[in-house]
């Protein structure tokens, strides 16, 4: 459980870093991590009820440009450009595209946006 928060804390230590390369475990992990607590924010809304759903656009603001920084990082880390987030605007074919490359492993050694994170772990 410790490693899961250190690997989902990564993202927020790097809060706006758009440069090198991101593990498929830090990405997910974060993913992971925020569905979880969405999750949980819903259900203390919907207990709390009236002006509860302010919590979720509270941890949405938060979360936002470490989200956009952790998987422009995920995406360098399989060699491509930051800009394939911009395939979302693509209904339905752009999120299963961007899935794919989200679930690739890592190119292996260095590559134009920096050394593995792996080698360095």
């Amino acid at each position: 459980m410790n490693d899961f928060v250190e690997w989902y804390l990564q993202p927020f230590k790097k809060y706006a870093e758009f440069t090198g390369r991101a593990r498929r475990k830090e990405y997910w992990s974060f993913t992971l991590g925020n569905f979880i607590i969405s999750l949980l924010l819903g259900g203390a809304g919907f207990g709390i009820g009236l002006g509860s759903e302010y919590l979720g656009m509270l941890f949405s603001l938060f979360v936002f440009i470490p989200s956009l920084a952790v998987g422009v990082r995920r995406l360098h880390d399989t060699g491509k450009s930051g800009f394939w987030l911009l395939i979302l605007f693509v209904p339905v074919i752009g999120f299963f595209v961007l899935l794919y490359f989200f679930l690739l492993d890592s190119d292996t050694g260095s590559n134009q946006y920096g050394p593995s994170p792996k080698a360095l772990a």
